[in-house]
C-alpha cells in the first residue's frame, strides 16, 4: 500500500518540484534567445544589482531582444533604441498594462493603493490617466508657470544666500529636490514645504518617496520573483515601515485640503477641482492614486537629471557646457531679461537641447517600470504571446552606439537643428502608451531651472576634491538597486554673475509669486 502511494505521489512531486525549479508565469518563447539560469533563481545571482549593465553587456551575445527567467518569471529585455522604439511605441497598444508585484502591489500599496504609473490597465486607469493628462497637457502646464517661478526662485535666493555669496561650496541635492516635490504638491494639493518650517516633512517625504521607488525597482526584490522568499523576507516588514510612514503625510495633505475647501481658504489645483466637480467620475481610491503620482513623480526624474546636470557643468568640460549655454541665452535675450521670459516661453534651443542630453545621459531610471502585454507581439522570428512582462533597458537604449555617436559623451549639439516632433529623443520618460504624462511639466521645470541657474551663477568644482561628483550615470547612485537615481553626495561652487543683478532678479519674482506664498 505504502508503495502504491509513493509511485502515484512521486510524479506529483516531481511535477512540483520542477515547476518550483524551472517552472515560470509565462512558458518559453519560441525563436528568442534565453539566457540561461539556475534552477529555483534563474538569473537573478547573475543579474545581481545592477539589472541595466548586465543586461547591456548580455545583448552583446543574445541579441537586442532575449528573454531570461529570473525565479518564476520570465522576463522580455530591450537592450537598443531601435528595439525599444518598436516595442514599446510600434506595438504600444499592445504593450500598455503593468505587472503586478508582490512587494509594492501587495505590501506597500495596500492602503493607498497604486499609482497612476503602477496601475495594470483597466477602466480605472484610464480614467485617472486620462485626468492627469488632461491636468498635465501643454496649455495646462503654462498656466502652473508662476508655480515654478516661485519655486525656482526660491531654491536660487537660498543657494546665492547659504554660499555666502559663492564663498562656500554647497551639496544642491535638497534645493531642487524641494523645488520639483513643491511645485507637484502646490499642483495637486494647493500646499507647499517652507524650506524654514517644514525641513522635518520634506526630509520624510524625500526618505520615504525613495525608500518606496526602492520597492518599484526590478532588481531589490527577490521575493518578487521567488514566491517562497515571501515567508521569511524581511523586506515585507521594511515595506510595511514604509508604507506606514507615507499614510501619515498622504492623509495629511488630503485632509488639510479637504479642510481648506470646507472652510474656503484653499488655492486651485488638481485635486481640489476634482473634489470641487459634481460630475468628477473619481471615487476616493482613485483621487488618492493620483495624489501619490504626483507625490511620487516629484522625486523621480526632475530632481536627478537637475542636480546630476549641475554636476556635470561643474565638471572641466562642463565649463566649457556652460560658456556655451550663457552664451545662447544671451544671444537670445540680449536685453538681459531671460530670467523672467523663460516663464512665458521657451526660446533658447541650446538650453532645450541640454536638458535633452541631460536626460539622456543621466537616464535616471534605467530600467523603466515594467510592462505586460494585452497582445501577442512578433520580434523578427519570433511570437511573444499576451501576458508576457517587458523590461525596457533604458539605459542600454540610450547610450546605444548603432543610434547614437559616441554615446558616452556629454554633448548637446546632438539635440540641435533637429525640428520638434522629429521622434524619440531619448527614453528619459519611457516611450508609449504609458509614458510619463507629466514630461511636459518635467521640461518646463528643467528649462526654467537651467536658463535661472546658468543666468545666475558660474559653476565651479569644489575646492575640496573629495567632494567631487561621480559622473558615470550607474556609478552616481547612491542606492544602486533603487529604480530612480539618487544622487550620490557631492559640492559645487556656485559663483554669482552678477550679485547685484540677481539680487533684483530674486526681489521682482518675489513681488509677482507673493500670493502663492
Amino acid at each position: 500500500m505504502t508503495i502504491s502511494i509513493i509511485i502515484v505521489a512521486a510524479p506529483v512531486i516531481l511535477y512540483f518540484a520542477y515547476k518550483l525549479l524551472y517552472g515560470t508565469d509565462t512558458p518559453h518563447i519560441k525563436n528568442l534567445p534565453e539566457i540561461p539560469g539556475l534552477p529555483l533563481f534563474g538569473s537573478l545571482l547573475e543579474f545581481g544589482t545592477n539589472h541595466a549593465k548586465v543586461a547591456q553587456n548580455l545583448a552583446k551575445k543574445y541579441g537586442p531582444v532575449f528573454q531570461v527567467r529570473l525565479g518564476n518569471r520570465r522576463i522580455v529585455f530591450a537592450n537598443s533604441f531601435d528595439s525599444v522604439k518598436h516595442l514599446w511605441i510600434t506595438n504600444q497598444s499592445a504593450l500598455i498594462s503593468r505587472p503586478k508585484l508582490h512587494t509594492f502591489h501587495t505590501v506597500v500599496s495596500s492602503s493607498q493603493g497604486f499609482t497612476i504609473g503602477t496601475s495594470p490597465w483597466d477602466e480605472s486607469c484610464k480614467n485617472r490617466r486620462k485626468a492627469a493628462a488632461t491636468a498635465l497637457n501643454r496649455p495646462a502646464v503654462q498656466s502652473y508657470m508662476p508655480l515654478i517661478d516661485l519655486e525656482s526662485n526660491v531654491s536660487i535666493k537660498e543657494l546665492l544666500r547659504d554660499s555666502k555669496g559663492g564663498q562656500i561650496d554647497l551639496d544642491p541635492r535638497a534645493y531642487w529636490q524641494r523645488y520639483a516635490l513643491n511645485t507637484s504638491l502646490t499642483l495637486n494639493y494647493g500646499y507647499r514645504i517652507d524650506g524654514d518650517k517644514d525641513d522635518k516633512l520634506l526630509k520624510e517625504i524625500t526618505d520615504v518617496e525613495r525608500g518606496v521607488s526602492n520597492f518599484r525597482s526590478t532588481s531589490n526584490n527577490w521575493q518578487d520573483y521567488i514566491p517562497l522568499m515571501r515567508l521569511w523576507s524581511g523586506q515585507s516588514k521594511e515595506a510595511i515601515t514604509f508604507r506606514e510612514r507615507r499614510d501619515v503625510y498622504m492623509d495629511r495633505l488630503l485632509k488639510t485640503l479637504k479642510e481648506k475647501i470646507d472652510a474656503g481658504t484653499d488655492k486651485p489645483c488638481i485635486t481640489g477641482n476634482i473634489l470641487r466637480d459634481p460630475e468628477a467620475k473619481l471615487n476616493e481610491a482613485e483621487i488618492k492614486s493620483i495624489g501619490l503620482t504626483m507625490v511620487s513623480a516629484g522625486l523621480d526624474t526632475v530632481p536627478g537629471n537637475l542636480i546630476m546636470g549641475i554636476a556635470y557643468l561643474s565638471t572641466p568640460h562642463g565649463q566649457t557646457i556652460q560658456k556655451r549655454a550663457y552664451a545662447a541665452i544671451q544671444e537670445a535675450y540680449p536685453n538681459n531679461d531671460a530670467w523672467h521670459a523663460c516663464i512665458h516661453e521657451e526660446k533658447i534651443p541650446y538650453i532645450t537641447a541640454l536638458y535633452k542630453e541631460i536626460l539622456r545621459y543621466w537616464t535616471v531610471i534605467p530600467i523603466c517600470l515594467p510592462r505586460v502585454s494585452i497582445k501577442p507581439i512578433v520580434w523578427e522570428n519570433a511570437t511573444i504571446p499576451a501576458g508576457t512582462t517587458f523590461y525596457m533597458n533604458a539605459y542600454a537604449a540610450d547610450y546605444d552606439v548603432s543610434h547614437f555617436k559616441d554615446p558616452h559623451l556629454f554633448d548637446p549639439e546632438r539635440y540641435l537643428n533637429i525640428p520638434d516632433g522629429a521622434g524619440t529623443p531619448h527614453y528619459g520618460y519611457g516611450a508609449g502608451s504609458r509614458m510619463c504624462v507629466g514630461s511636459h511639466l518635467a521640461n518646463r521645470e528643467l528649462f526654467t531651472a537651467f536658463v535661472r541657474l546658468i543666468s545666475a551663477f558660474e559653476f565651479t568644482p569644489p575646492v575640496d576634491k573629495r567632494d567631487e561628483p561621480v559622473m558615470d550615470c550607474l556609478k552616481a547612485n547612491a542606492i544602486p538597486t533603487s529604480l530612480t537615481l539618487e544622487p550620490k553626495y557631492f559640492k559645487v561652487g556656485f559663483k554669482p554673475r552678477d550679485k547685484t543683478v540677481l539680487e533684483k532678479w530674486i526681489r521682482e519674482s518675489e513681488e509677482k509669486t507673493r500670493s502663492l506664498m
